[in-house]
């Protein structure tokens, strides 16, 4: 059994999806393997052989400065037709599911989004996943042998945070990266703001907050606890938040410690792309309010009341 994860970047270091990627193929047991690519991609993986990344295939071309799928892929598929990888691991993020949809498609293989779970059962990977909106859990399998590509959701796994691991660099035809499209420059979002994606703690509001006036009450909240800041559909198409904080089927779909839903009654839509979380939180005026059923902890009241309360005590608990 052999495991390749793909190892994603930010701002020239490895994401911290990337060690909970390496956190899961471990667990499988077998030999793990990682593909750091970048413009340096050696200066990248010292961080990632210290702590467990196995051997280390590192790739380094000015191509690989900034994410381009198509870029990737070609040379991802060169890494794994000389490896023979049984699994392959991504995280479920955009540009995670973007390069294993192609890669897939390039190379034959099968894949799974949005993985909860992986198990070796015999000789076939076993991945968890949620379907309908969470209401049903699957089990979907297939035989070592792969290249069978996963994608992995956030905040699943915990970190790897010790281990070893050995640099190879490799070289790939240099036809890989040759594309179409060229990214000449990454902006980040402004603001400051903490990713989605990537928080432990998200402060979420719905409709109950009234108007757009309401937002900062309830980034205040998030501030108080060093929260990400998420919305519900209704108020990013009432204009009152931007679409990046959206969270559902058609928002972003995370996976935090500590879930607080603020004024959101539960929707469907909303409970897709949060209902994982490990804790969910929800302060809400309505007693039968759908989010009440899958919340760990439910406070019935005001939150015009309840959410200033709560930001003061944080404060004075955090100071």
């Amino acid at each position: 059994m052999k495991t390749l994860v793909i190892a994603l970047q930010k701002n020239d270091q490895p994401i911290s999806a990337t060690f909970e990627l390496i956190s899961a193929a471990q667990s499988l047991g077998g030999d793990v393997c990682t593909a750091v690519l970048a413009a340096d991609a050696e200066a990248l993986a010292g961080t990632l052989v210290s702590r467990g990344s196995g051997t280390t295939l590192t790739v380094s071309n000015p191509a690989l400065q900034y994410f381009n799928d198509e870029v990737y892929a070609k040379v991802i598929a060169e890494l794994i037709k000389k490896h023979s990888p049984d699994l392959i691991l991504a995280p479920a993020t955009f540009y995670g599911k973007a390069l294993f949809g192609r890669l897939a498609g390039m190379t034959g293989g099968a894949m799974t989004s949005e993985a909860t779970g992986l198990a070796l059962e015999g000789d076939s990977i076993v991945v968890t996943r949620p379907c309908y909106g969470g209401s049903v859990v699957a089990r979907v399998s297939a035989k070592a042998g792969g290249p069978y590509f996963v994608t992995v959701r956030p905040k699943i796994f915990p970190e790897a945070k010790e281990g070893s691991g050995e640099l190879v660099a490799e070289t790939v035809d240099a036809a890989c990266f040759e594309s179409g499209a060229v990214v000449k420059e990454v902006k980040s979002e402004s603001g400051g703001t903490i990713n989605l994606s990537e928080a432990d703690v998200i402060v979420a509001a719905g409709r109950g907050i009234r108007g757009e006036e309401n937002v900062a009450m309830i980034n205040e909240l998030a501030g108080s606890l060093n929260a990400a800041f998420g919305a519900s559909r209704a108020i990013v198409d009432a204009g009152w938040t931007e679409y990046k904080f959206q969270v559902g089927q058609t928002g972003r779909t995370v996976n935090p410690k500590l879930y607080v839903a603020v004024g959101i009654s539960g929707a469907i839509q909303h409970l897709v792309g949060m209902r994982s979380s490990q804790y969910i939180v929800a302060v809400n005026k309505d007693k039968d309010a759908p989010i009440f059923n899958i919340a760990n902890y439910g406070i019935v009241g005001d939150l015009f009341e309840v959410v200033p309360a709560l930001t003061a005590k944080f404060k004075a608990e955090l100071a």
